[in-house]
């Protein structure tokens, strides 16, 4: 809002960039988004031990290259990047260049290792590492008429929708067709993802040689949710998106759309961090008498774990895994096939 006035009508994907990334934009806020939601970075170390696993195993697919990069897209305060430096052994820590990637300020007290940046750096060897930031890419909302004919909504800065009149773009109306067929029935939603592969795409172009990751809320072409998934975040609740800056605006991404290679793979949070050492198996019970302090800090860690990869949480989270000039085969071994998607 402007001088007490409403900002004229605009589709969500221009009202989400400046209500996130504007000058006084959710992401710009102090508290950062721990301060609002909880993901799987702030839910336990063990994501970043499982992540640090990842590089490690990278690392030995590369050949042990010189310079190891590690990308961290969408760092928030750079709760995960510090996190993985922290646990990576000797044999690989002094090799590895780490990128924060954010459009925030850096954090105050941030490793001196770290290097902060706006956009991800180029021709670099190693892992690129996306944990949910595509869903807060923002991306165009479409609806059915009272005709049945896909409109864009269009929205004001209190939330207030309308449906354009104009006709859908031509890329839109592309993209919808090959993944995200909209019924002609009044009031059914969808997602325009376009902006969200293209933003991939780019990603893993830096990319010379290693693995891009992204991990976030996801649905595949068989799943579209009828009326989209846009909402908002704000205090740890959800709540209805409004693009004033005052909270999160957020959409589950469409993973299987975004992939750019036919060797990339989809697979959920759960079998991924499994491959990565992460089980959620308890403690035998002999432990409890033989060392109570371990079993303690075991039954910790396994409780931690089952968060992570709980069924109807954390560990239905989608993880798109794609090489870039090495073989992936090995990197996340002994996953379940009915666990791929």
């Amino acid at each position: 809002m402007k001088n007490g006035q409403q900002t004229a009508p605009r589709g969500w994907r221009a009202a989400t960039e400046e209500a996130l990334y504007g000058p006084v934009g959710f992401y710009r806020r102090p508290e950062g988004p721990a301060g609002h939601f909880r993901t799987s970075v702030h839910a336990s170390p063990l994501f970043a031990g499982a992540v640090a696993e990842l590089l490690c195993r990278v690392d030995a697919a590369l050949g042990e290259p010189a310079e190891l990069a590690f990308v961290d897209m969408a760092a928030g305060r750079g709760e995960l990047i510090s996190r993985v430096l922290e646990v990576l052994p000797e044999k690989v820590a002094p090799r590895v260049r780490a990128y924060a990637v954010e459009k925030a300020e850096p954090p105050a007290g941030l490793d001196h290792r770290i290097e902060w940046r706006a956009e991800p750096p180029t021709g670099v060897t190693g892992l690129l590492f996306a944990n949910e930031w595509l869903d807060n890419v923002p991306l165009e909302v479409v609806e059915a008429d009272a005709d049945g004919t896909a409109r864009l909504v269009l929205v004001r800065e209190d939330g207030t929708e309308t449906l354009d009149t104009e006709p859908l773009d031509g890329a839109s109306v592309d993209w919808l067709c090959r993944w995200w067929p909209l019924p002609p029935e009044p009031g059914l939603r969808a997602e325009v993802g376009l902006p969200r592969d293209t933003a991939w795409a780019a990603a893993v172009r830096t990319l010379e040689r290693g693995l891009a990751v992204a991990v976030d809320y996801a649905h595949t072409r068989a799943s579209r949710p009828p009326f989209g998934t846009l909402t908002g975040f704000r205090e740890g609740r959800e709540t209805a998106p409004v693009p004033d800056g005052s909270c999160d605006i957020t959409a589950h991404v469409a993973l299987d759309a975004c992939a750019t290679a036919p060797d990339a793979r989809l697979l959920t949070q759960r079998a991924a961090l499994r491959a990565l050492g992460i089980t959620g198996d308890r403690p035998p019970l002999a432990l409890a008498s033989r060392d109570p302090a371990a079993y303690v800090m075991a039954l910790t860690g396994a409780g931690e774990a089952a968060e992570l990869t709980a069924r109807g949480g954390l560990g239905d989270f989608g993880w798109l895994v794609e090489p870039v000039g090495l073989q992936a085969d090995g990197l996340l071994v002994d996953v379940p096939d009915h666990e791929e998607q």
